[in-house]
């Protein structure tokens, strides 16, 4: 069914703990998404969109779960994958190929919606099994069911309703999802993973929600390797970002936080690392802009039990 629920349910008992952070994001929700574009010059909107569009193509491809590798979904299999005169697999015309979509961290449903926008109605080559076009050129159709738009910020949250994104909102806790195993066929997280505790536990949280087959896009900021990226977060975003926040949210020490938190966090490399270590496959890591932001595309082996 679709249609909206924000602050309706709340998961892990939130709302009887208490969170600096939380209560800070909380602060700042209601001019967060014209920050985020307004101190990136709009690149973050230029990020997401090529996360989408890669996630898209790694799915196009065959790299997706079930269904013969054409995409997700709920049709039968018979329905969904058909021997061509040559033998080559494709896709059955007009299957509808339907994503389970969770954005973890999900804040106010920004990644969601550009997701949705890239996939739904769209239309490309299935490759399938045999990366080869059917012969009678059919085409893999993504349809994304309602998302589910998890963070832990209710005050992030309320911002989804006005949007009128076709998704469910709910407060929860990334390190303990309040789902089944193997419900979701692609995870987002969007500027979320460094805000957990712990990186390692929400990596292995949604290990367990993501179906085989499936993916987590991690995009982030990460700490600072190189001479150009330690130049930029230690010397000049220290300056300049704090003080464009206070100017804009009011908010000066939500925005100082930002900075330090991006200090305090992994490096992309090792931040890999770990996700291999959690069972992941890395397809790909996207520098962004010299390194400011990164988009890491983590793949569940379809074998995982």
């Amino acid at each position: 069914m679709r249609g909206f629920f924000v602050g309706l349910e709340i998961i892990s008992k939130l709302s009887s703990m208490k969170s600096p952070v939380r209560h800070m994001f909380d602060g700042i929700a209601s001019r967060y998404d014209f920050l985020n574009h307004f101190l990136s010059c709009y690149q973050d909107v230029l990020w997401r969109r090529y996360c989408c569009k890669y996630l898209k193509k790694l799915m196009a491809d065959g790299n997706a779960p079930g269904n013969a590798g054409c995409m997700t979904g709920k049709a039968p299999a018979a329905d969904v994958a058909v021997e061509n005169a040559d033998g080559n697999v494709g896709c059955a015309k007009n299957v509808p190929r339907i994503v389970r979509l969770l954005d973890l961290c999900g804040g106010t449903g920004d990644f969601a919606h550009t997701f949705r926008k890239i996939f739904e109605g769209s239309r490309g080559a299935c490759k399938c099994l045999t990366n080869a076009v059917p012969q009678n050129g059919t085409a893999c159709e993504f349809v994304v069911d309602p998302a589910v738009i998890g963070d832990f910020s209710y005050g992030m949250l309320a911002e989804v309703k006005p949007k009128k994104i076709d998704a469910h909102a709910v407060q929860l806790d990334a390190m303990k999802m309040p789902f089944a195993e193997r419900q979701f066929d692609v995870i987002l997280n969007g500027f979320g993973m460094r805000n957990v505790p712990d990186a390692r536990g929400a990596l292995l949280e949604s290990y367990r929600v993501l179906d085989a087959g499936g993916y987590l896009c991690v995009l982030e900021f990460f700490s600072p390797r190189n001479l150009f990226n330690k130049f930029f977060y230690k010397v000049l975003a220290p300056l300049f970002i704090p003080v464009m926040g206070a100017f804009f949210s009011g908010k000066r020490d939500a925005y100082e936080y930002l900075v330090n938190s991006i200090l305090r966090f992994l490096p992309v490399d090792d931040f890999c690392k770990m996700a291999e270590e959690c069972g992941f496959e890395v397809k790909k890591v996207k520098m962004f802009d010299g390194g400011i932001s990164f988009g890491v595309f983590l793949h569940k082996p379809v074998s995982a039990s």
